[in-house]
């Protein structure tokens, strides 16, 4: 029906059409946006896992710290008992007149002190486990008794420092991360370069007219070809964007290594630190376990021992030698992670 605007409805022109048009070809243009893209997808995956990595590690440093806290309540507690016993024989002999008053006061400071240090070990151990629960992802929900891992075997060979730094530049999930995204930046610059270049492209449409002429046709279809002529310098906004994005990711990744090395360094360093230092702590150990025994021998006997400071100083060793392990442990945890072999399950090819 003729249009109800038309100077003269007794004529009907109306028509309907349909087109469409596909690109088939761009230079390369399209191509490049899609290995950009591909790449930027390939940085997002080594980016998840290593910050999947990191979780990890944040986990087991803070389930070791409850340990740690829970042996440096152990240390204090003992201590505090010690200096108690102490402080209640000099009450006894100053009420005999057998100690003086400056002399009292001294064991009761240093009582006070071994209280106030208890007290903040005790702070500790609910604080630690405060802080494990958050890095699981459960806070409010603290534990109770945890497992002591087992010690570590430190009589292992330790890798060379060159094979293990060539592991690390080769697998680290930032550093392929980065990679990705210059790889990513190079791809981005030769689109830019392309971005305004000619199109080739297809259409075809149909059509359908209410009044036919020798000029319209149900069907038509061709190639395309556009070539931009001028773009008003959006062209070389677009590429100056683009370089400078590569500069940046490619500075990002040369620091990144040079960061890599150092680290790599410090932490194999510190493994062959801490394997003479665990030598050390288990003979001073050994020494200790046969000092309390006869410290436990005497005091059976009934003669003069220094018995409670003698289980305190066995606290404190066992305190220090879990300190290192655990430092160990997680020195080794952090080298396998700047390998990308934490999570050897959600590595990626």
């Amino acid at each position: 029906e003729p249009s109800s605007i038309a100077p003269n409805r007794d004529r009907n022109d109306s028509s309907a059409r349909i087109a469409l048009s596909k690109r088939l070809y761009d230079f390369g243009y399209s191509a490049a946006r899609e290995t950009a893209a591909r790449h930027a997808g390939d940085g997002s995956e080594w980016r998840y896992l290593d910050a999947r990595q990191k979780a990890h590690l944040e986990i087991m440093q803070r389930y070791l710290d409850v340990i740690l806290a829970d042996l440096q309540y152990a240390r204090d507690n003992e201590a505090m008992a010690g200096a108690y016993i102490d402080a209640d024989r000099a009450r006894d002999r100053h009420e005999l007149k057998r100690l003086s008053d400056v002399d009292l006061l001294r064991f009761e400071a240093d009582y006070q002190a071994a209280l106030n240090q208890r007290m903040l070990s005790q702070s500790l151990q609910r604080a630690t486990r405060a802080r494990l629960a958050i890095a699981m992802g459960r806070p409010g929900e603290l534990a109770s008794n945890l497992v002591r891992p087992a010690p570590p075997d430190t009589s292992l060979a330790q890798p060379e420092y060159e094979a293990l730094l060539k592991e690390v530049l080769q697998n680290n999930p930032r550093l392929k991360a980065l990679r990705a995204e210059v790889d990513g930046a190079v791809a981005a610059l030769e689109a830019a370069r392309k971005g305004f270049g000619p199109v080739i492209s297809a259409e075809v449409d149909a059509q359908t007219y209410n009044r036919k002429t020798n000029t319209t046709h149900p069907f038509g279809a061709g190639l395309l070809l556009e070539v931009p002529l001028l773009t008003g310098g959006a062209k070389d906004a677009a590429i100056a964007k683009a370089q400078a994005e590569l500069r940046a990711s490619s500075a990002e990744l040369s620091v990144a290594e040079h960061t890599l090395r150092q680290e790599v360094l410090d932490l194999w360093l510190r493994l062959s630190n801490m394997r003479i230092e665990l030598e050390g702590l288990k003979v001073r150990g050994d020494y200790r376990e046969l000092y309390l025994d006869r410290s436990r021998a005497l005091y059976d006997l009934e003669v003069k021992t220094d018995l409670g400071d003698a289980m305190t100083e066995i606290s404190a060793v066992r305190l220090d030698l879990a300190r290192v392990e655990f430092d160990w442990m997680m020195t080794q945890a952090r080298l396998a992670a700047l390998a990308g072999r934490l999570l050897p399950g959600e590595a990626t090819q």
